[in-house]
């Protein structure tokens, strides 16, 4: 009885460790308010929020940024870890270097329009040399909740 006791223990602990189910997806994040007023989207084991330009209808230097956080929404911190931004407009492509800025933050600057379509694909490597990445669509509306239509895709 004690060998099927630890067995089941065992079991359960291994489940709730493991079961990437526990942590938001994409349309959760969407639906959330982010702290720094960026798209959330997961990656690998950690959520990035990124925050672009909201006001620049024509191409012109831009700030980026993408926050760090673990999908207990604790920030995680940025020194050593290094990243990169692909930002696609239309025919229109800026890849921007993130250095970090501070606490659980990357930033970099790049020429780019904030125009409804952009579409950005960010890349982060971790001082243990990881490497995580994500898929947003930043100036889409937010998306609707579970069943609803307007869902963005990451």
């Amino acid at each position: 009885m004690k060998t099927l006791s630890r067995f089941g223990l065992g079991l359960a602990l291994l489940v709730s460790l493991g079961t990437p189910a526990l942590a938001p997806e994409d349309a959760t994040l969407d639906a959330l308010p982010s702290p720094n007023g960026g798209q959330g989207c997961m990656a690998g084991a950690y959520h990035f929020e990124l925050v672009v330009a909201k006001d620049s209808p024509s191409a012109r230097l831009n700030p980026v940024a993408v926050y760090l956080t673990d999908h207990a929404d604790q920030k995680l911190p940025a020194a050593g870890a290094k990243g990169k931004v692909t930002l696609l407009s239309g025919k229109q492509k800026a890849e921007i270097t993130l250095t970090p800025a501070g606490d659980n933050k990357l930033a970099g600057q790049g020429v780019y329009a904030s125009l409804p379509a952009l579409k950005a694909i960010v890349a982060i490597t971790f001082p243990d040399g990881r490497t995580e990445q994500a898929r947003f669509t930043p100036l889409m509306p937010k998306a609707m909740p579970a069943g609803g239509a307007g869902h963005r895709g990451h």
